[in-house]
């Protein structure tokens, strides 16, 4: 989706919080090195539909802005770069490693070279820090990439010819990211990443991603609310653990790359773990936390997979008491294991994902009807939406009509549940806020005195 005032760089951003994060890192860059007539796609290439959404973007900025330069960057990108720049829409291309280094862009400001393309090869990536980011411009919550690429090649994923091996930013790299957001006024951080439980494997002392996030909330003791991204379940290290059963600053949310219910098609996956872990790890979080809930991500068709198999698949909804399903009919990506295997048929596909969604959907209701009544803290977003601990989202009602500021942490009484959205009255905010009435480093957001 764009983001963006037309005057500037526009970013159109597809995909995974990582490519969020980058965005952002490539509107600074495109600003700093005065490319403001510029529209910069990041693409994504987990499915054949986010390709074609990407190309559909393209085609329809160059409409919106037809004086502008659209530059092409992301997985897809990076994975058929030729495909992109046989767009006569599209100026120029970037590899994964181009988009981020200020040398890059100063390069582009200085030629109009149609269809210029700069692949890179993610294998031979480093792990060194991006630029700092100071903020988004269409978030509330601020996203710091603290790990990059993956080493695994399960068979369905082209992610891996996108970004390269895993590698990890340094503790103290993160730390300053962090202490900037927070100093630029966010009260919530998510930290991203590809394969987010394999950080610190490419490290001196190789430290697991739980001792990154303790000395993290211990060096950033001002930042309210901590968030993870999407985590491998059997990849939680002990320090993790500890971290969920004893700091609530970290939020009691986990979204877990699952993918089946079926033991089966998880080795023709080539995934790490069988449903009976996926279990455990929910049953264990649910008993040191016991408010926490989990999302996962689903794959609906997967090659092979039978009627009796997806059914294991919406069984283990239940028996993780998923919330958050972030289903996807399976899609071939060239090049992988899983695209040269007995295909599902296409229809079959679809249908399986809708019965997967309409599970979530269910399930998510049951949910917050179960929340009506509790009062909690909650972080605003824009439009007058805001986010709970366990990231249901929230319509605010204030009293009085007035706009609820985005990125600001406010105490609501839970009262309904509306179009799939929980409905919110602030406990003490019946008038507009000026700045000063924020307690800067305070976790909740209240009259002045």
């Amino acid at each position: 989706m764009p983001d963006g005032a037309a005057a500037g760089p526009q970013l159109l951003t597809f995909g995974c919080r990582l490519n969020v994060y980058e965005s952002e890192v490539m509107r600074g860059l495109a600003r700093a090195a005065g490319l403001d007539d510029v529209v910069i796609v990041n693409t994504c290439t987990v499915t054949a539909e986010a390709e074609r959404q990407a190309r559909q973007a393209i085609r329809r900025a160059s409409k919106e802005r037809p004086g502008a330069r659209i530059v092409v960057t992301g997985c897809a990108a990076q994975v058929d770069p030729a495909k992109f720049a046989a767009m006569p829409e599209v100026a120029h291309v970037l590899g994964n490693g181009a988009k981020l280094r200020a040398d890059t862009w100063s390069g582009l400001a200085g030629t109009a070279e149609p269809a210029r393309v700069l692949p890179d090869d993610p294998a031979r990536a480093d792990g060194a820090a991006p630029p700092l980011v100071p903020g988004f411009e269409a978030n509330s919550r601020g996203f710091v990439q603290v790990q990059n690429g993956c080493d695994h090649r399960c068979t369905f994923c082209a992610i891996p010819f996108g970004r390269g091996p895993s590698r990890s930013v340094p503790v103290g790299a993160v730390v300053e990211q962090v202490r900037l957001l927070v100093s630029s006024g966010y009260r919530e951080v998510v930290l991203s990443g590809v394969d987010l439980t394999s950080y610190g494997s490419d490290l001196p002392g190789r430290p697991p991603l739980g001792q990154m996030v303790r000395r993290l909330l211990a060096l950033v003791p001002e930042l309210p609310r901590l968030r993870l991204s999407s985590l491998d379940c059997i990849e939680i290290d002990d320090d993790l653990w500890r971290l969920i059963a004893e700091e609530p600053r970290l939020m009691p949310h986990l979204h877990l790359s699952l993918q089946s219910g079926d033991d089966m098609i998880l080795k023709r996956m080539k995934r790490r773990h069988l449903r009976a872990d996926a279990i455990a790890l929910t049953e264990r979080a649910r008993r040191l936390r016991p408010d926490i809930v989990f999302g996962a991500d689903l794959i609906a068709g997967f090659p092979t997979e039978t009627e009796v198999m997806f059914r294991n698949t919406l069984a283990l909804v239940e028996e993780c008491g998923l919330t958050y399903l972030h289903v996807f009919p399976y899609s071939e990506r060239p090049g992988t294991p899983a695209a040269r295997m007995p295909a599902v048929p296409v229809p079959v596909r679809r249908e399986r994902a809708a019965r997967l969604r309409t599970l979530g959907t269910a399930r998510l209701q049951a949910y917050l009807e179960g929340q009506v009544g509790r009062t909690v803290e909650v972080l605003t977003e824009r439009g007058g939406l805001a986010r709970t601990p366990q990231f249901a989202p929230v319509r605010v009602e204030t009293r009085d009509g007035f706009p609820v500021p985005h990125g600001r942490l406010i105490e609501v009484v839970l009262s309904g549940v509306v179009d799939g959205r929980l409905v919110g009255r602030p406990t003490d905010f019946a008038r507009p806020r000026r700045e000063a009435d924020f307690r800067p480093g305070a976790n909740v957001y209240r009259n002045g005195a």
